[in-house]
């Protein structure tokens, strides 16, 4: 497909439903960038954590994002990051990381912070966009929002199977109770809760492929751009 003008492809959900790699394939099939905005949200709370301040503490998390320096780049066809010149890798993938970063992402000034750099990758190109409010807050205006959702059992399932070993967890249970916190606490923040963008298409993948979920979102890109497929 031609990208005749920059778009922004705002895929939303919850924890797990798929958004990762349905984001990362619909960039690659559209030849666009992707990113991934939680990363951005677990790279303060790795920051916050390394630096031994209470995530709780909103006063603590607004000093850090006063003074850190978070900077993006692209590489491998994916908008990046570093703070204070440091990129965390994988660190960010950590239990305690996972299990604090509700707490950083509820923080109103956080959300405002990291909504300005997401804003700022449509400075490279289109993108494609994976979080919770992309098509809520972040890109409200793209015509492209979609909402992933998947049953909660099969979300754990996903997410054990692709958290790497020294993650901190020991079963699907311990992963599926994580899982069901973390929906509470996005679902009722104040600050930008989880919640289906007006004109978002629904999906729900729990009995699809990433292939499948892929294909339902280039077709209604094609149906918005009266082009075909």
């Amino acid at each position: 497909m031609s990208d005749k003008a920059a778009r922004v492809i705002a895929i939303d959900g919850p924890s797990a439903s798929g958004k990762s790699t349905v984001t990362r394939m619909t960039a690659q099939k559209l030849g666009c960038l992707y990113v991934d905005s939680g990363s951005f949200y677990r790279g303060i709370t790795w920051k916050a954590l390394r630096d031994g301040l209470d995530t709780a503490d909103a006063e603590q998390v607004i000093a850090l994002i006063n003074r850190m320096e978070m900077t993006s780049h692209i590489q491998d066809k994916s908008v990046m990051f570093s703070i204070d010149n440091e990129e965390p890798g994988d660190q960010i993938r950590s239990q305690p990381v996972q299990e604090h970063v509700s707490d950083i992402a509820a923080v109103p000034e956080v959300r405002a912070f990291v909504v300005s750099m997401l804003r700022d990758t449509a400075r490279f190109g289109s993108v494609a966009m994976e979080g919770r409010d992309i098509g809520t807050v972040v890109f409200p205006d793209t015509p492209y929002k979609y909402y992933l959702d998947a049953d909660p059992e099969e979300r754990a399932r996903r997410r054990f199977s692709e958290l790497a070993d020294d993650s901190g967890y020991q079963n699907v249970e311990a992963v599926y109770a994580s899982l069901k916190r973390r929906d509470r606490k996005d679902t009722t923040r104040t600050a930008a809760p989880l919640q289906i963008a007006l004109g978002a298409k629904v999906i729900d993948s729990t009995a699809m492929t990433a292939e499948e979920v892929v294909d339902i979102i280039l077709a209604d890109i094609h149906r918005l751009e009266g082009t075909a497929a």
